[in-house]
């Protein structure tokens, strides 16, 4: 059964506001990590973001990629792009990468998906 990414996502947005309220101090600190680790510096924030894809596919965490498959969009990598930093991600992760990275890539189609009905 293939996830739905884009619910996933807004699931895990509303899991992460409610534990923030009762986890304040580090889920704020997380924020404020997340926000630091993707603001542009010599690195875009979609250069960053697709490498925070690629770690997510590495360590095969399927919640990661919900996030990262969007934001990489939100910030503008293309699919190639994507595609792309997934060929990476297998060549470092093998073959259990390669599983997330279909993961990944069913995530990049339902978010295209839903930019276009936008």
């Amino acid at each position: 059964m293939t996830t739905n990414f884009p619910a996933r996502r807004s699931e895990l947005q509303g899991l992460m506001v409610r534990l923030g309220r009762e986890l304040p101090g580090p889920m704020s600190g997380f924020a404020n990590l997340h926000k630091a680790a993707t603001t542009k510096g010599a690195l875009d924030t979609k250069t960053k973001e697709l490498i925070a894809l690629g770690i997510a596919v590495a360590i095969r965490c399927e919640s990661c990629i919900a996030f990262h498959v969007h934001d990489a969009l939100a910030a503008g990598a293309t699919r190639a792009e994507v595609l792309e930093t997934l060929g990476v991600a297998v060549m470092m992760g093998g073959g259990p990468a390669a599983m997330y990275a279909c993961d990944a890539f069913a995530a990049l189609e339902q978010f295209e998906s839903a930019q276009k009905q936008v």
